[in-house]
């Protein structure tokens, strides 16, 4: 049986995403987004992102048909096994409801989830399933994007919904709301990681993802061209606040991304052997270097070995078959 079965039981059903969400809203860079996918996906022999598809940002005021419309066809045309989602306009937008009557009405067996932006409370959620049945996509799961101190508020009332797959934090929106109360280097570089209400929010939100099984995904680096800054940024939000997942909006942020994500080699080769010994074990407690081991830390290894799969990590020969 699958190490998977065995120690998660029936946390096994928990969503497993990649650790990058790649976000473009232009065409020719959500043609470019497709290809690097395409081009990564035969690197590591995995899809190691999501390419999102942006109609909120992206979509010219008056222009949001034509703009969903060029993303319907653009989607249609990605790479087998590929992950594509789209970010559709917010639940109280005049666009909304066509955005899910479009893309989604047409897109439903193509996509591996919507992004709803500005989720306020699970009454939103409530709104964007019933649109997402409407359009005869009962099966697409749900990302939303928490942006304000109310949202933040309500975000484990929001993870606990069924449809929800992931939670988003929306660092800017989330600081200007705020009416100066945060300085403005709470949005960017090291200020993110720093100030209390910034760092709460980031807290809150990861934490109820991990209550009801959910990915929190970690907000966006503005600095794109800084690769040190979104190096930093990627570890500190994966080892510090326990993100498993983070936004991309430059193609050059996305391999810094899945190297701070990704465990190292050391950790690697430690999670093999243990779960190695594990299996030899019966799953029944055992010693390694000195260290008793029990399901607990088992499941807490088994994790690491999913984490390597997911950033396209070389694993040992044994830990591979767990992965064919």
């Amino acid at each position: 049986m699958n190490p998977r079965q065995v120690l998660l039981g029936a946390q096994a059903a928990s969503t497993m995403l990649p650790v990058c969400d790649h976000y473009s809203g232009v065409e020719a860079r959500m043609r470019k987004s497709l290809q690097l996918q395409a081009e990564m996906m035969e690197e590591f022999g995995a899809c190691v992102f999501d390419v999102t598809l942006d109609c909120e940002d992206g979509a010219p005021v008056g222009g949001e048909a034509e703009h969903a419309a060029m993303v319907v066809a653009l989607a249609a045309l990605a790479a087998d096994k590929a992950r594509v989602a789209v970010r559709v306009h917010a639940v109280d937008h005049p666009a909304f409801e066509s955005d899910i009557a479009v893309i989604a009405g047409k897109l439903s067996r193509h996509l591996c989830h919507i992004m709803v932006p500005k989720v306020e409370s699970v009454d939103d959620v409530v709104r964007a399933e019933k649109a997402l049945l409407a359009a005869s996509a009962p099966d697409l799961p749900l990302h939303v994007l928490v942006e304000s101190p109310l949202a933040v508020r309500n975000a484990f009332d929001i993870a606990a919904h069924p449809r929800v797959q992931s939670i988003s934090f929306g660092l800017m929106d989330f600081v200007s709301s705020h009416g100066g109360a945060i300085p403005a280097d709470g949005m960017s570089g090291q200020g993110q990681f720093t100030h209390p209400l910034v760092v709460r929010a980031k807290l809150e939100i990861a934490s109820a993802c991990h209550a009801y099984g959910k990915v929190p995904s970690h907000c966006v680096v503005t600095e794109f061209k800084d690769t040190a800054a979104m190096a930093s940024a990627a570890r500190r939000a994966s080892r510090e606040l326990g993100y498993t997942r983070m936004w991309s909006i430059h193609p050059d942020q996305i391999r810094p991304i899945l190297e701070a994500f990704a465990p190292g080699e050391g950790e690697i080769d430690t999670a093999t052997k243990i779960i190695a010994a594990a299996v030899r074990a019966d799953w029944a407690p055992t010693s390694f270097d000195g260290t008793l081991h029990d399901r607990a830390s088992y499941r807490f290894f088994w994790q690491v070995l999913e984490r390597a799969h997911q950033t396209g990590r070389a694993l040992p020969e044994e830990a591979q078959a767990y992965f064919a």
